[in-house]
């Protein structure tokens, strides 16, 4: 079958072409901005890429076309396949009825962490010899991809709560599937498609109306929001953290910490992850493997292994003893834990923060009132603000005494004047920031090593 997918350089919809070609069907695609990494990875993979919407790409006609999330009506493309009957799904349809229908389904859905959690999810699902399939909004690094094919019925999804396509405004995760459900934490986000934080809640009420009377549902007690939505109805098994399981730090920066289940220690983790979120992350996803029949002995051997996925404080260079961090925080409450991980890893040493408030929510100004409190664990801010923003950053920044600047040569420029060894940079932004994360450490290169 000819697989044709618009807008398939996202991480989701690149995932889904990934996992298309595998199972031998012919995918071709287009995208807007066809660009690496995505587009190396996808032509790796024999997958022909267009470069924007011409309709000269739906000729010949493929035998369906998959429409991504980010396509609308007056999209050239678009419009030529309504006009012409040529068959379209949605991804998250798509991979449901070609895949998802006949697996074991571990999906992690939450505002926080999911990136991260289905990543140690999968990950122990492979030390453990069960060699799943996953589809996660991020590279795995234990793997080196984003999406494949199992060699097993387990199959570990990103659970996301955004809406599916233009054409099916309900989240993506009602199309899952799950047998074996983590739900994180939840949050107001997504204020672009979501009035407030009920309609989320609704959503997640659809998503545990399908998870089966078998199915288990793992989540945080204490949290509030999602104790609203079991309220709503549960009709599968259930174990909680704070409830069933619960852990015991062992060094503040969360780097070591005991796993306790029904208050009894089952054993000890020591891995690189850093943070009392990625604690919790690691609790649910042990959990979670739990329930496919993984001992929690196992899970704590794999965690020892794990390396968090690309763009989760990751460290992008090490230059005279000054660190360059990236992380996708794109919300405060992910901004806050982040920050507070690092804080408790270095001590009293310096930590820089560059921010750039990139997500729709951010742009729109509903966390305005909470962003500047969530980065008190840093000794420097420095803020980026675009043209795209719709309330003042600026004024927000003045006000709290941090930095603010319109260009990102201004903030890179700051960084390497004032930088000195020891000193920790951490760089937050959901997109590629223009490319400041290469320019500055292509710039603290060339004034400690020459080059």
């Amino acid at each position: 079958m000819h697989i044709h997918i618009l807008g398939i350089c996202g991480t989701f919809m690149g995932g889904i072409a990934a996992i298309a070609k595998s199972l031998g069907h012919k995918v071709t695609g287009s995208d807007q901005n066809v660009y690496p990494p995505m587009s190396t990875q996808l032509q790796a993979l024999g997958i022909e890429l267009t470069q924007g919407y011409d309709i000269a790409q739906l000729k010949p006609v493929p035998d369906i076309v998959v429409i991504g999330n980010a396509m609308s009506r007056g999209n050239a493309c678009v419009e030529h396949v309504l006009d012409n009957g040529i068959p379209y799904t949605s991804g998250p349809e798509w991979l449901k009825h070609n895949l998802l229908q006949d697996c074991w389904v571990l999906a992690v859905a939450g505002t926080h962490g999911k990136t991260t959690t289905a990543s140690m999810l999968a990950w122990l699902l492979e030390y453990t010899g069960l060699k799943p399939g996953f589809l996660i909004g991020g590279i795995v690094q234990n793997f080196g991809v984003s999406a494949k094919v199992g060699e097993t019925p387990f199959f570990v999804i990103e659970a996301d709560e955004y809406d599916t396509a233009f054409f099916d405004k309900r989240s993506k995760f009602v199309h899952y599937l799950p047998r074996t459900l983590v739900l994180n934490n939840l949050e107001f986000d997504h204020a672009d498609i979501f009035d407030d934080l009920n309609a989320i809640k609704k959503q997640f009420h659809h998503l545990m109306r399908t998870l089966p009377q078998s199915g288990k549902v793992i989540w945080p007690k204490q949290d509030a929001a999602l104790s609203d939505v079991i309220q709503q109805g549960l009709w599968s098994e259930s174990e909680t953290l704070a409830g069933d399981w619960d852990y015991q730090l062992l060094k503040p920066d969360g780097s070591e910490f005991n796993v306790l289940l029904n208050n009894e220690i089952q054993g000890t983790v020591n891995w690189q992850a850093i943070g009392e979120h990625n604690v919790k992350n690691a609790i649910m996803a042990i959990a979670a493997a739990r329930h496919v029949g993984i001992a929690i002995a196992h899970s704590i051997e794999a965690l020892a292994q794990f390396i968090s996925p690309k763009r989760r404080m990751e460290l992008k260079a090490d230059i005279n003893s000054i660190k360059v961090y990236d992380d996708f925080a794109h919300h405060p409450t992910a901004i806050k834990t982040t920050l507070a991980g690092l804080r408790a890893k270095v001590g009293s040493e310096k930590i820089i923060a560059i921010l750039e408030p990139r997500s729709n929510t951010m742009k729109m100004g509903v966390h305005q009132h909470t962003l500047i409190d969530s980065l008190a664990q840093a000794d420097e801010v420095l803020l980026f603000e675009p043209d795209n923003l719709s309330w003042s950053l600026k004024s927000k920044a003045v006000e709290a005494g941090m930095a603010c600047f319109s260009s990102t040569e201004k903030i890179i420029n700051t960084v390497i004047e004032n930088s000195a060894a020891n000193q920790h940079i951490l760089i937050m932004s959901n997109g590629g920031f223009n490319g400041l994360h290469e320019q500055l450490i292509m710039q603290l290169n060339k004034k400690y090593n020459g080059v």
